[in-house]
C-alpha cells in the first residue's frame, strides 16, 4: 500500500510546492487573512472536499467524511504569519530547494502539504472508516489560539463534528513532536493618589524584574522579558503597568507563576509605601477579519502527550512502515510568545494532539523565513501515511480501533 501511495504522492510534487508558493505570495498577517482564506477555500473545492465552509471567525474548514461516523481527526494549521521587524516581504520565490518569504516555514508549506494529503488520500481510493477535518484557523500569531477556540466551540459542533485526535502542521522539520513549554503575558499594575510612590514603585518592580532576565535569560532561550514601565493618570489615582512576559514549564501553570509574581513584586511595594499592586493575565480584544470580536487572554499553556501514548505510537509506526525518518521530539520555542494551539486541543478540549510538519523551527519567526521544497513533498506523503493509519479502512495490521 505505501509503494502504491509514494507513487500516487508523487505526482502532486509539482501542485503541492506551487500551492505553497502561492499561499506566502499572499501577505496574511494575523487579524488580515481574508484573501489567503478565499484561496484556501477555493483549493479545497477544488479539489473535491465533501464540505468546504469558512465559519464566522474566518477559519476555512475542508470535510473528507468516512463510512462511519468516527473517529474524526483534524488536521490543523494557521493561515495568519508572525508581526517580525524588518522581515523581509513575502516573495514566494522558489530557489535552490527553497521557498522563502514570511509563512514559508510556519505554516504555509505545512499547510499546503496537510491540504493536498486530502486529495491524496482520496485519489488513491483509500477508503476511510473515520473523517478527515482540514482546517486552515486564523488569529494564532497574535495569541490566545482565538481561531482554534471558535472553531473548537461553535464550528465542528455545528457540523456535528468533534476530533479524536489533532495533528499540527506547524515547524518540526518532519519531527513528530509531542509538546512544548508555555508562556504568559503579565500585567503588574501599581496604584495609588500619591503619584511619587507610583513612579517609585514602578520603577523599583521594574529594576527587579529586568534583573532576572539578565540572570534566568539570554539570547537563544528566553525565560523572561520585563518592558518599560508605562503610567496614565485618572483623576486623583496615578497608575503604572509593567508588562512581564514570563516562560511556563511543563510542571507549572499559569495560576502559579501568577502567585509567583504577586508574592515578589507585594514584597518591594511594602519597602516603598502602600501602593496597591495587582497581577493579572493580559487580556486583548481583537477583531478577527470577519468583523467577530473576540477578548485573548495572553497564556499559552505548556503542554504535552504521553510520548508512548497510541496517537504517538500509531504515528510513528506508519510513518517507519512507509520508509519515512522517524524522529520524536518537542518544540525548543527558544523565544518568549512562539507557540502551538497543542495546549488548548490538549488542556482545554481533552484532543490528543502531535506535531509533524516540513517547516523548520529555527526559520520560524525570522526576517528571512525559508522551507526546503522537498521536505514539502515528504510531509505531503507522512500526513497522509499518519491519516490513514488513524482513519482508514486498515490495509493489514492495525485498526483504528486500537486508538
Amino acid at each position: 500500500m505505501y509503494d502504491m501511495l509514494r507513487k500516487k504522492s508523487g505526482y502532486y510534487a509539482k501542485e503541492v510546492v506551487e500551492f505553497a508558493s502561492e499561499l506566502v505570495k499572499i501577505p496574511s498577517p494575523s487579524l488580515s487573512e481574508a484573501r489567503v482564506a478565499a484561496h484556501v477555500e477555493a483549493k479545497m473545492t477544488e479539489l473535491g472536499y465533501d464540505k468546504v465552509v469558512t465559519d464566522t471567525f474566518g477559519n476555512v474548514v475542508g470535510l473528507m467524511l468516512g463510512r462511519e461516523a468516527g473517529p474524526t481527526l483534524l488536521l490543523n494549521c494557521h493561515m495568519d504569519t508572525a508581526d517580525v521587524p524588518s522581515a523581509k516581504i513575502s516573495s514566494g520565490e522558489i530557489l535552490d530547494n527553497r521557498l522563502s518569504g514570511q509563512g514559508a516555514s510556519d505554516c504555509k508549506s505545512g499547510l499546503a502539504a496537510q491540504i493536498y494529503s486530502g486529495d491524496l488520500l482520496k485519489r488513491s481510493m483509500l477508503p476511510l472508516k473515520g473523517n478527515l477535518v482540514v482546517a486552515a484557523t486564523v488569529a494564532e500569531e497574535n495569541g490566545g489560539s482565538s481561531g482554534v477556540r471558535g472553531l473548537m466551540e461553535k464550528t465542528l459542533p455545528s457540523l456535528g463534528l468533534k476530533p479524536d485526535f489533532a495533528v499540527l502542521g506547524e515547524p518540526t522539520d518532519l519531527g513528530l513532536y509531542y509538546g512544548h513549554d508555555g508562556w504568559v503575558t503579565i500585567d503588574v499594575t501599581i496604584e495609588s493618589d500619591n503619584q511619587f510612590q507610583v513612579n517609585d514603585t514602578a520603577r523599583a518592580i521594574f529594576d527587579n524584574l529586568q534583573d532576572a532576565t539578565t540572570t534566568t535569560s539570554n539570547d537563544s532561550y528566553q525565560k523572561v522579558m520585563v518592558r518599560e514601565p508605562y503610567f496614565e493618570t485618572m483623576g486623583d489615582i496615578r497608575q503604572a503597568v509593567v508588562v512581564l512576559d514570563r516562560r511556563i514549564k511543563a510542571a507549572e501553570n499559569a495560576d502559579e507563576v501568577l502567585g509567583q509574581v504577586q508574592r515578589q513584586v507585594s514584597l518591594i511595594a511594602q519597602t516603598l509605601g502602600n501602593a496597591t499592586v495587582s497581577v493579572m493575565v493580559k487580556k486583548e480584544k481583537t477583531t478577527l477579519y470577519t468583523g467577530t470580536t473576540t477578548t485573548v487572554k495572553r497564556v499559552s499553556h505548556a503542554w504535552s502527550i504521553d510520548p508512548f501514548h497510541q496517537l504517538m505510537e500509531r504515528s510513528r509506526h506508519a510513518l517507519s512502515a512507509a520508509g519515512c525518518v522517524v524522529r520524536p521530539g518537542k518544540w525548543a520555542l527558544n523565544r518568549l510568545g512562539m507557540g502551538t494551539a497543542g495546549g488548548v486541543f490538549a488542556d482545554t478540549y481533552n484532543v490528543p494532539a502531535i506535531g509533524y510538519g516540513p517547516g523548520s523551527e529555527s526559520a520560524a519567526h525570522s526576517t528571512d523565513e525559508w522551507v526546503d521544497i522537498r521536505k514539502i513533498r515528504e510531509a505531503l506523503f507522512g500526513t497522509t501515511v499518519i491519516a490513514h493509519s488513524l482513519i482508514g479502512v486498515p490495509v493489514f495490521g492495525w485498526t483504528s480501533d486500537d486508538i
